[in-house]
């Protein structure tokens, strides 16, 4: 009997042993679920706990010059954040030091919420940098990633031409709006991840698929010729004080543009200084009355149309009365009997009025018309304007004596340099192009810039006569200032006043000179336009002459000296 108690005892003993394995089973099984088969709602709060997407800029392709020189490109520069939720009360002191009020009052407000990600600047400057890399070490609030920028490599050189970007890196002006689908990148992102125990946030990055090749656009521009035309077309502007000016030099025979400069200027770089007087690039968005630099071109029509005779006399009295109104002389002084070759030479008001009253105003619109006046160039830029050429039903009055010498009419200065380019080549009419080439992100080239032959709008003699004509205005007439020992120089003056109230200003003038060189074989053409100087000074001849000189010579010692 006391044997079967006994026995009964220890069964008894033997039930914790099962509890305790019953136990263990039911933690390892909820052990296997949670982790295998977690919670949404838990697995959504450890990821934004631990990881945010975080938006960033796009990367461009490379803009560089015609010799390969890299004009803008994209470098990576410091950008910090900050998690509010990491941040503790210790922290704020320092953090004030360093951050902006505005911004601790935002990350104060974003304390004790959900908010997990704010960002505290942008494009950091070194001295910022070295600061916040120094709270990196005593914080784990702080973030820095490395974001890209667009990095103008010369500041203000080539800025019209270039343009910039804004905040996304999206192109806004010029070359960056113009070729803006090649250049762009589109944005990525990066997650940052703060494992527990780390002191800074580990990134990973996370973008669309990888580009193939860096994109690269290629303008015709040689950034030496471009800071030689810039620092003289700035200098005249600037102690003239110009509201305005531009330059544009180019190849007449191919119409491959080397320069473009544009008066005043901005830097990419500086927000402050994109004015809206600033921004526009005035060689293919301004339109001005080109007075006498138009001459040229029209004489050209003139002669191919019979309207004028090369051997033919003029007399040109100071003052001469056309219908409505009068043309008289920039210098009030009669010419006498000149030759037509005079009248260029000694840019001669008077006798040009008498062939625009005889010119048949439909026929010289249309000629006007083919030379690219009235007409929008396809040349690789945003912001082109086409300029006003009057319908010939409007040139009533004095208006036909009034476009001979190149007023009642607007053009822009690469249009008149594009037409000029027609007779320096022998009356080819080419199409003006800033481009060489664009190659994509796969490497393909989706752009080549070629010479291209829009129409003949003077014949070989009658374009001959005229360069003959232009050289004798450097040697012997209004352009003597730009003459130079260092080529044989051709071009012609303009001084036009500027319209103001139905009438012509007598205190605002647009001075220019437009020429080519070397006489014999040119190889280039430069249009200087000096707009509504202040300094009393306003003939093309004294003012916009000596710049256009002391650019030639100093290209001509780029070309010894490469």
């Amino acid at each position: 009997m006391a044997s079967h108690k006994k026995r009964v005892r220890r069964g008894r003993a033997g039930n914790p042993w099962i509890l305790f394995v019953l136990f263990f089973i039911i933690i390892g099984a909820t052990l296997t679920a949670r982790h295998c088969w977690p919670n949404p709602r838990v697995v959504q709060q450890s990821q934004h706990q631990y990881w945010r997407k975080v938006p960033l800029k796009s990367t461009r392709g490379i803009i560089q010059d015609v010799k390969g020189n890299a004009l803008v490109m994209t470098e990576a520069l410091p950008a910090f954040a900050i998690d509010p939720s990491m941040i503790n009360q210790e922290d704020l002191p320092e953090l004030a030091q360093v951050i902006s009020p505005d911004i601790m009052q935002k990350i104060t407000n974003a304390m004790g919420t959900k908010s997990r990600f704010l960002w505290i600047t942008h494009k950091a400057p070194e001295n910022l940098t070295k600061r916040f890399r120094l709270l990196m070490r005593n914080t784990k609030a702080l973030i820095e990633i490395d974001e890209p920028y667009r990095k103008y490599t010369n500041q203000r050189l080539m800025s019209h031409v270039l343009g910039f970007c804004n905040t996304d890196n999206r192109g806004l002006a010029g070359i960056e709006q113009a070729w803006d689908s090649t250049l762009y990148n589109p944005p990525g992102q990066k997650i940052v991840v703060r494992r527990p125990g780390t002191q800074p946030a580990s990134m990973l990055e996370r973008e669309p698929e990888r580009r193939h090749v860096t994109p690269v656009v290629t303008l015709t521009l040689d950034s030496r010729i471009q800071y030689v035309v810039e620092k003289h077309l700035f200098k005249a502007a600037k102690d003239d004080g110009a509201k305005w000016a531009a330059c544009v030099c180019m190849n007449p025979n191919t119409g491959e543009i080397y320069a473009m400069a544009s008066w005043p200027t901005y830097d990419p770089d500086n927000r402050k200084s994109l004015t809206m007087e600033a921004l526009s690039n005035g060689v293919v968005s301004r339109g001005y009355e080109p007075g006498s630099t138009f001459k040229p071109i029209y004489l050209g029509v003139a002669l191919e149309r019979g309207w004028a005779r090369r051997d033919e006399m003029f007399f040109c009295p100071a003052r001469y009365k056309v219908a409505d109104g009068y043309i008289t002389e920039a210098y009030p002084t009669a010419m006498g009997n000149i030759d037509t070759a005079h009248l260029l030479i000694k840019s001669s008001n008077v006798g040009m009025a008498q062939i625009g009253v005889r010119a048949e105003k439909t026929k010289m619109y249309e000629s006007l018309l083919a030379l690219g006046f009235g007409t929008e160039s396809d040349i690789e830029l945003p912001g082109v304007a086409r300029g006003i050429l009057p319908y010939p039903e409007n040139w009533r009055g004095v208006t036909p004596a009034n476009i001979a010498i190149g007023q009642g009419l607007a053009v822009t200065p690469l249009q008149l340099a594009t037409a000029m380019s027609a007779i320096v080549n022998g009356g080819k009419l080419m199409s003006p192009y800033i481009v060489k080439e664009a190659v994509n992100s796969l490497g393909e080239v989706v752009y080549k810039g070629e010479p291209k032959v829009m129409r003949e709008v003077y014949t070989p003699e009658t374009a001959e006569w005229i360069r003959a004509a232009m050289r004798r205005v450097v040697l012997e007439g209004t352009g003597k200032r730009a003459a130079t020992t260092i080529t044989e120089l051709a071009g012609k003056t303009g001084t036009a006043q500027v319209p103001e109230g139905g009438r012509y200003s007598r205190n605002r003038y647009v001075a220019s000179f437009i020429g080519f060189w070397p006489y014999s074989d040119p190889k280039y053409l430069m249009l200087v336009v000096i707009g509504e100087p202040t300094s009393g000074r306003y003939y093309g001849g004294e003012l916009a002459a000596p710049p256009f000189k002391a650019i030639v010579e100093e290209m001509a010692e780029l070309e010894y000296f490469s």
